[in-house]
């Protein structure tokens, strides 16, 4: 990342866009699931090209590019676009396997978008960020489980309020009886045929 630029931590919770290269695809993936989660929305993987301009339409979705080398120069001048004239946008999310400079050098990243993205980089390669992420990754791993056991929790208190069967507690039945159906024979008229 460019000491000029955002911060790490800056760039996981605000609205900027930004160009993630380095470590592995799942690596980039969790920042961007994480990012996503800050916002409360649901992370959009774009795999293809054709899936590009639908995902560009939520305006505040967190949109996920693995690898936009794969995605190609027509893709990446669609990105590009959308930085500089969609007012309304989602947070892109825009990964690349490797440095951005190699990838500059061989020509699979436009000169142009990487400009547009150039104070907002995470390079996972960076001494230490990797370690940092898996911390921060694992604490709130926990954080959402504790989450989601409250509220499960809370769930089945909320159930339980309303079911008139309390544990412990004894429901009669009372049986048929078979009287019933033999005084009913007995009441039958006297001139019946048995």
């Amino acid at each position: 990342m460019t000491p000029r630029g955002y911060r790490e931590e800056e760039l996981v919770s605000n609205r900027s866009s930004l160009l993630i290269h380095g470590g592995t695809e799942e690596e980039r993936r969790s920042w961007a699931q994480e990012a996503a989660r800050n916002f409360d929305v649901e992370l959009v993987e774009v795999k293809q090209a054709a899936d590009l301009p639908t995902a560009l339409r939520q305006p505040n979705g967190v949109v996920f590019i693995a690898d936009v080398a794969k995605l190609g120069r027509e893709a990446q001048f669609v990105l590009l676009r959308c930085l500089q004239m969609q007012e309304e946008r989602p947070k892109l999310v825009v990964g690349l396997s490797g440095a951005a400079d190699a990838a500059l050098a061989r020509g699979t990243l436009r000169e142009d978008l990487h400009y547009r993205l150039h104070q907002a980089q995470v390079d996972l390669q960076k001494d230490g960020l990797r370690e940092l992420l898996k911390r921060r990754w694992a604490a709130q791993a926990e954080q959402l489980a504790a989450r989601a056991a409250a509220a499960k929790a809370a769930e089945e208190k909320a159930r339980a309020l309303f079911d008139p069967r309390k544990p412990g507690s004894v429901t009669r039945i009372a049986p048929k009886r078979k009287a019933v159906a033999s005084a009913s024979r007995k009441a039958a008229p006297r001139n019946a045929v048995r």
